[in-house]
């Protein structure tokens, strides 16, 4: 574990150096703490390869076993301000390992997509909630067939044999936000591929203009009211959804490995983004170094 700890440190380190433009700045007198911003992400990255979810678990893990290695270790009410405050850095780290992973990885020809829900309050706790309303809402979860408070994380990805799916794009919208109209928002580039996708996305619009891209759109069959689908129909759906079945090992894959999907700790908008972005951030270091 310590070997992990330093790696960590210095990989933090290394994106500081290389992309300090665009990681979190400090412009005040205290720019530069006795306890700095790169130990700060090296502790989140450590907790969470360690299976700590929640910042109260991160903190007490340094306390408790690591306190030695990081004598200025500010207060747990500093060490959150602090850590809600890094959003920036985490999506600069995340852009830093995506373009590892898909430095390293073949192009596949097919694309899957989906959404993913990051619930900050659920059933009847969603409609009273007010953590984030700048950015989150209340929505539905057909998968889970419950209402949330929070925000959707919408992904396309690249479908790989007898792997995990590589992510192309990644955005956050508010729970209430339809898949397609998330979608279309994006004005997505998908030339030359076949996107895959569930009953949210099958529209004309959508369609012609994923065909202009020379893009063919697949999803299933609607079941017609008061009819049954056909036989053909019903293979078709089953097939759909076999093709499918990667980009929810996925989703499930980073909610094992990050917690992403319950925030229901989280009481600000700069936690929520630290949440999502940072969480991502670990997810994606996970897939680089296949851990």
């Amino acid at each position: 574990m310590e070997n992990q700890l330093i790696q960590l440190y210095l990989f933090v380190c290394r994106i500081y150096d290389t992309r300090s433009e665009t990681c979190f700045q400090r412009a005040s007198n205290n720019s530069k703490p006795d306890f700095s911003d790169q130990e700060l992400v090296c502790i989140w990255f450590f907790g969470h390869l360690n299976e700590k979810f929640q910042k109260k678990q991160i903190y007490d893990l340094i306390v408790d076993y690591w306190a030695v290695w990081f004598p200025a270790l500010p207060s747990y009410q500093t060490f959150c301000y602090r850590l809600n405050l890094l959003e920036q850095t985490f999506q600069s780290i995340g852009a830093e390992l995506f373009e590892h992973l898909h430095a390293q990885q073949t192009p596949e020809l097919d694309h899957l997509i989906d959404s993913f829900p990051v619930m900050l309050a659920k059933n009847g706790h969603a409609y009273s909630a007010r953590v984030a309303r700048e950015i989150a809402d209340v929505g539905y979860c057909a998968a889970k067939k419950t209402y949330f408070h929070g925000v959707r994380l919408h992904t396309i990805a690249q479908r790989r044999f007898a792997q995990l799916p590589s992510p192309s794009q990644i955005w956050l919208c508010e729970a209430s936000h339809h898949d397609l109209t998330a979608t279309k928002e994006q004005y997505l580039e998908l030339p030359n591929t076949t996107l895959i996708a569930d009953l949210a996305y099958p529209e004309a619009e959508f369609e012609q203009s994923l065909n202009g891209q020379n893009t063919r759109l697949y999803t299933g069959r609607k079941k017609p009211k008061g009819k049954d689908l056909t036989r053909f129909e019903k293979y078709h759906n089953r097939l759909i959804s076999k093709f499918r079945q990667p980009i929810e090992s996925f989703f499930n894959w980073i909610n094992e490995k990050t917690n992403i999907q319950t925030a229901s700790k989280v009481r600000s908008v700069n936690g929520l983004m630290l949440h999502c972005w940072g969480k991502l951030a670990v997810a994606f270091f996970l897939l680089v170094f296949n851990y």
